[in-house]
């Protein structure tokens, strides 16, 4: 009987345990798919939320907002960290994406694309045309007064400095196809796209030719090696002024760095705006004392630099990046992919909006 009594409280004993797990069962399956959604994060096709948590930080590389934002005083207004780095362009920007070191990047947009095709998924969540691109170019060609260069058709044969997956790169593969010079018919040097290094390259006779800044760049160019004959010429890409703010998708799938995203396209367009405004002191503000040009020639430059054009509809942005895709790819030897897959589209009317409310 004292057998039959033991066995009896091991089945109970048995039968409480289960009873126990069954209870915590829903629990268990709650916390796995909470942390299933940790891993996925928020679903791209998923509405951004408005709420930014507390100690939310972005880490931006886009030094001409921040001097503007700086000066009015803007950061204040924002629920969330800005830390500003001075990483822009290309290059910078895909090393520090690589590192996950970068939320959000500034750049033309050529790196979105050559992100793509080295291996890093981004988005684009701003974009910025120029008004008039063909009577306000962003881009030149720097050519030494011994290249006997005077027009685009006479690159052929030369030497040029080149960058790949930068809208340097871009300008100078565009001008040779439409001055009809195969790649193989000139010299590409490799050589990283900063104006220092381009216009020394130029100075020490090491290229015939480098794609520059229009504005500043140009006239710094022009003001040092004008007296050996150097001087700059127009380029044939079709268009080479849109700029943009991109970031790895994989930023995006954090809730709260996507609301805080949305919240600094605002107030990048509405900085865009205040240039546009305040063109006399924006020529202060940045070309005489952070570049050192002198209040005339800060002047000329604001002058012949156009105005911002922020569209709420991306249909003709996404089309002039497929241009640039199927161009960029035949040239360079790439797959070409859909325009539309490095657009985030709820970012759509973020901008464009702020823009039209400022």
């Amino acid at each position: 009987m004292a057998g039959r009594l033991i066995r009896g409280r091991e089945v109970g004993t048995v039968i409480s345990i289960i009873l126990v797990v069954l209870a915590f069962v829903p629990l268990l399956l709650h916390i796995v798919r909470g942390k299933a959604a940790e891993v996925t994060g928020l679903s791209l096709q998923a509405p951004i939320p408005d709420t930014i948590p507390p100690g939310t930080t972005l880490v931006v590389g886009d030094p001409l907002t921040q001097r503007v934002i700086e000066r009015n005083g803007w950061l204040k207004e924002l629920p969330f960290t800005v830390q500003f780095t001075q990483i822009t362009g290309g290059p910078g920007v895909t090393e520090a994406f690589q590192a996950k070191a970068l939320d959000v990047g500034s750049a033309a947009n050529i790196p979105p694309i050559h992100g793509i095709w080295v291996g890093i998924p981004v988005k684009i969540v701003a974009w910025r045309f120029r008004t008039e691109p063909w009577r306000y170019p962003l881009y030149a060609i720097g050519v030494t007064g011994k290249s006997g260069i005077s027009k685009p058709s006479d690159l052929r044969g030369k030497r040029i400095a080149y960058s790949p997956g930068q809208a340097q790169g871009f300008v100078v593969l565009s001008t040779l196809a439409k001055a009809g010079i195969p790649q193989d018919q000139v010299t590409l040097v490799d050589l990283p796209a900063e104006a220092t290094t381009y216009i020394g390259a130029l100075a020490a006779g090491q290229v015939d030719a480098a794609p520059i800044g229009a504005g500043l760049q140009a006239k710094r160019y022009l003001d040092d090696y004008a007296r050996n004959g150097a001087r700059v010429i127009g380029h044939g890409a079709f268009r080479d002024d849109p700029g943009v703010l991109y970031v790895r998708t994989e930023t995006l799938r954090d809730p709260a760095k996507a609301a805080a995203i949305k919240q600094y396209v605002r107030l990048w367009a509405r900085a865009q705006v205040w240039i546009d405004q305040h063109p006399n002191e924006w020529a202060q503000l940045y070309y005489v004392k952070d570049q050192g040009l002198s209040s005339e020639d800060a002047a000329t430059v604001i002058r012949e630099s156009g105005r911002s054009d922020i569209p709420r509809d991306w249909t003709a942005a996404i089309a002039v990046e497929q241009q640039t895709i199927n161009f960029m790819a035949r040239e360079m030897k790439r797959k070409p992919f859909d325009a539309a897959d490095i657009f985030d589209r709820r970012f759509e009317n973020v901008a464009g909006d702020a823009a039209g409310r400022t």
